[in-house]
């Protein structure tokens, strides 16, 4: 049973640029099925207001309903709890645990209202229009959090401290139990290992993360840690800025919300139209450019294929837009060589090798000779840097097995690639 009512409205709060307290910027208010997106006469009235983003959402008087097929404008779902936040909230919402829980029990409108303020971006959602309440859970160490997160993917109620405690990560996107954690001036997302885990999704994801660092990837930096027994990845928060005794927050849509789809449509994402976005719409398109193809080739690489239109996103100032670092590079499990990625890479083509990426060089401005030296520079240092970087989280002879070969450097990565890559497949074997 939920114990809340659904609510009809909610007042969206944003963080300008260089702001270290959010102001009002206008309401969403429920027309059946949709909502409607209205900004107050105060904020347009401001001499530095900027549109939540454009051209969504553009600055004027007026409502502004969501684009076809949206029920909620997405830059505003943006902000929105995914599937783990989701759960959390239905686990303090209902007089007892529900381990399979239906996320759809609730809507929208009420997850941005029950969810924790300190969520991806510069958003949040409130019901009173003049006063701002900031829903801040209550400190506690890695073990609790760990704790609570376990009790949740069990259905267990939490108790009203731990309840706290979990909240505060109760916006955040994706599937996996994570928590917000701050610690000496730096803000943290802790993702932990799950029930479910068929293998050691943790470690994978932070050898993932530090090889992609290694290629030279702008990536978020990240911490590994083992606490109660289990394994903890720390992943620095780059949409934070300390700035005196508050905090900054920069505004941020996802690659979803660039295409203008929703997640039904997310099949049709693709690297090809996000290339065409950042030249027409980007700082820096040249470079971004080159990073977007990197990190296109780190994700075949290493095995991401969960490389969805939500995992990649851009800071946006009102005006541009700037690629964020990496973040949610995790290897995934598959029993076969054969795979795909999740976002298209060149026309109806999604195969996860290399010789797509080549194919695909073009688009991202680069010719052959310059994309075959990202990709080779990449193999070679994966290879070069797999067994510090796997003895620096205590990775298992059975884990390093398990990823190296399957995961990492799979061989169907290799296929139709000319000889100056596919050569490189004999010093992977040289590996462990």
């Amino acid at each position: 049973m939920i114990s809340r009512k659904a609510a009809n409205e909610a007042y969206v709060w944003i963080w300008l640029p260089g702001a270290t307290q959010p102001v009002v910027a206008g309401l969403i208010s429920r027309d059946g099925d949709r909502f409607l997106f209205n900004y107050g006469r105060s904020y347009l009235d401001r001499s530095d207001a900027i549109p939540i983003y454009e051209p969504e959402l553009p600055l004027m008087r007026g409502i502004i309903p969501p684009k076809a097929g949206l029920t909620l404008a997405s830059a505003l779902r943006d902000a929105a709890p995914d599937a783990w936040g989701r759960r959390v909230i239905l686990n303090r919402l209902t007089a007892t645990g529900i381990k399979d829980a239906d996320i759809a029990a609730l809507d929208e409108l009420t997850y941005l209202l029950e969810s924790g303020s300190d969520r991806i971006g510069g958003l949040d959602f409130q019901e009173s229009p003049t006063e701002y309440i900031s829903r801040i859970g209550k400190t506690a160490s890695l073990e609790e959090l760990m704790n609570a997160a376990a009790m949740v993917e069990s259905g267990v109620p939490l108790t009203p401290d731990l309840d706290q405690a979990l909240f505060h990560g109760s916006s955040l996107g994706g599937a996996r139990p994570k928590a917000m954690i701050e610690d000496g001036g730096r803000k943290f997302i802790a993702k932990f290992s799950s029930s479910t885990d068929t293998y050691n999704i943790v470690k994978a994801e932070c050898v993932a993360m530090r090889l992609a660092a290694e290629v030279g990837l702008h990536v978020a930096p990240v911490h590994f840690r083992h606490a109660a027994g289990k394994d903890v990845i720390l992943i620095e928060r780059f949409d934070r800025l300390k700035a005196g005794n508050g905090w900054q927050r920069r505004l941020m849509v996802s690659a979803l919300t660039l295409f203008g789809l929703d997640e039904m449509m997310a099949r049709y994402a693709s690297y090809e139209d996000f290339s065409d976005i950042v030249r027409q719409r980007f700082d820096e398109p040249e470079a971004t450019l080159r990073e977007l193809f990197s990190r296109l080739v780190f994700n075949i690489i290493c095995g991401n294929t969960d490389d969805h239109a939500r995992n990649h996103a851009a800071f946006w100032n009102g005006k541009t837009l700037k690629l964020t670092p990496a973040y949610d590079i995790c290897p995934q499990y598959r029993t076969g060589n054969e795979a795909t990625q999740a976002m298209l890479i060149i026309g109806e083509n999604r195969m996860s090798n290399l010789a797509t990426c080549l194919e695909a060089a073009p688009k991202f401005l680069l010719d052959k000779t310059e994309a075959t030296e990202i990709i080779t520079q990449q193999l070679e240092i994966v290879c070069m840097r797999w067994t510090g970087i796997c003895d620096e989280v205590a990775l298992s002879e059975v884990d390093r097995l398990l990823f190296w070969g399957r995961m990492f450097l799979n061989p169907f990565i290799f296929e139709g690639s000319p000889e100056a890559i596919s050569r490189l497949a004999q010093t992977k074997q040289e590996i462990n």
